[in-house]
């Protein structure tokens, strides 16, 4: 039996979940015979729960945040508890009144979790964009009596802040927790890819397949589908790319040493890809 194609895209923000991309071009890659190894990706933001719960066995749990009813996912029988911030701040900068966006709401969700009694609070930054530098986190953490357990930040970009590698995530919170909560910072997506067992999955596979909804030079900052990119280049194994848009360059295609790259960005656009790439891998 020949080896699988591992399938391990990103969300598409704004329009489909990674198990959909994911599900979409698996149709396309099976309709021509091909087995296919599902792996949707995830950063430290949107999606990071969907993604890692599965694979952690782990279970979701509702906590109050600002009077409403948010989602956090528990594992480890409750030991660790992994929230995402942009499941109370989504990624525009301003209020609807135009000032700046506070991140309150994040430290909220924080204290929240801390009172779940889990003993290790796991924090997505990614795809938030706070207009406070993290601020008003602190402050709200800090109101509510401060938080004991451990903070891990899983951090989608490398772009510093503040002297702090990773700490311009979320917006800048990734940095404000690290020097107030002496959080530990780490790269989201390999965190994640770790969580997924991708490294050994990928070297068994015919062909990697990431994607994104914009490939840019973001994607070589940290983002999932440029990590996993780059691990089956140093691997030696073909990578080929699906995305709703793209503007990096020629030269960074290079650097990711990808083998094509279609766009699509509907279900339909996306298993049709599948079916071109099941031509050419």
């Amino acid at each position: 039996m020949p080896a699988p194609l591992l399938v391990a895209p990103a969300p598409f923000k704004g329009t489909l979940r990674a198990t959909e991309v994911a599900a979409a071009l698996a149709r396309g890659l099976e309709r021509e015979g091909w087995e296919v190894d599902r792996c949707p990706l995830a950063d430290g933001g949107l999606g990071t729960l969907e993604v890692l719960l599965p694979a952690l066995g782990g279970e979701t749990a509702a906590v109050e945040v600002g009077g409403r009813a948010v989602g956090i996912g528990l594992i480890e029988d409750g030991g660790t508890a992994i929230v995402e911030l942009c499941s109370v701040l989504g990624c525009s900068r301003d209020a609807a009144d135009g000032a700046p966006r506070s991140s309150a709401p994040a430290g909220e969700l924080l204290l929240a979790a801390a009172e779940t009694g889990a003993k290790v609070l796991i924090v997505g930054a990614g795809d938030v964009a706070a207009g406070d530098g993290g601020e008003g986190a602190v402050e709200a953490i800090a109101s509510g009596g401060g938080i004991e357990q451990p903070l891990v930040v899983l951090c989608d970009v490398r772009t510093p802040a503040g002297g702090i590698a990773w700490g311009a995530s979320g917006g800048g919170i990734a940095a404000a927790l690290a020097r107030a909560c002496d959080a530990r910072l780490e790269s989201g997506a390999a965190f994640v890819l770790e969580q997924l067992g991708a490294d050994a999955r990928m070297r068994a596979a015919r062909a990697v397949i990431v994607g994104e909804g914009l490939l840019d030079l973001r994607t070589l900052a940290g983002k999932a589908p440029g990590e996993l990119a780059t691990r089956a280049r140093q691997s030696g194994v073909p990578c080929f790319a699906v995305v709703g848009s793209r503007t990096l360059d020629a030269f960074g295609g290079r650097i990711l040493d990808l083998q094509a790259v279609l766009e699509a960005s509907t279900a339909e656009q996306l298993e049709l890809a599948g079916r071109q790439l099941a031509t050419i891998v």
